[in-house]
């Protein structure tokens, strides 16, 4: 059985407007190095044989404060970001709305197949997009077998892990957080994930009191 600590990306500017990223690569925001910094703080004492994340800048970041005087391995996997929306990347929801009625009307709807316009970049329906995130998942717990590792990407992809440890459907309407920083831990085995503890924000008070 593998151990996995899975933990979404500190806040970015664009998080905190409601600006959709996709793959465009948006760094962490000060709060969210503060976040990244009380992260690595709550996680010193943890045994960990690798760390693993996105290769967009706000994980990496967020990866990097966690593997701050850790001797262990650092990856970084394409595979791990977060899902690509194409031509609403870089827009806030509201504009989204604004421009693309019917597209927004059916990803908010949980079409899980409907895949908006590409524009600039590819954009994946959301089973494309699940499939995807728990093959790069179970990629990494299959590697470090036996072990504890963590694994920083974002909130689609913890969204996924969540799904697939609690049977939830693809097409149900999300009705849990995925917050920034948060840590989520989840086992491994036989192919399976399964969730022990959601949704640990208790690290960020003091990181959050800072910027108050």
């Amino acid at each position: 059985m593998t151990n996995l600590l899975l933990i979404r990306h500190g806040e970015t500017a664009w998080n905190a407007v409601r600006r959709l990223q996709g793959h465009l690569d948006i760094g962490l925001n000060d709060a969210g190095q503060r976040q990244a910094a009380a992260l690595g703080r709550a996680l010193e004492h943890e045994t960990l044989a690798a760390i693993v994340s996105s290769d967009l800048q706000r994980a990496v970041q967020t990866a990097a404060a966690v593997a701050r005087q850790r001797h262990v391995p650092n990856h970084a996997d394409p595979a791990l970001r977060e899902r690509g929306y194409g031509v609403f990347e870089g827009l806030l929801y509201s504009e989204i709305e604004a421009r693309y009625p019917d597209e927004f009307a059916a990803w908010q709807g949980r079409h899980i197949d409907a895949v908006m316009p590409h524009g600039e970049r590819h954009a994946e329906s959301f089973r494309t997009f699940y499939q995807r995130s728990i093959d790069a998942i179970g990629h990494w717990a299959q590697r470090y077998r036996g072990r504890t590792i963590a694994i920083v990407a974002h909130g689609g992809v913890l969204e996924c892990a969540y799904r697939a440890a609690t049977g939830m459907g693809l097409e149900s309407p999300r009705d849990f957080h995925v917050k920034n920083a948060s840590i989520n831990r989840f086992t491994w085995h036989d192919g399976q994930l399964a969730l022990t503890h959601w949704g640990n924000v208790d690290h960020l008070a003091a990181a959050m009191d800072d910027i108050v």
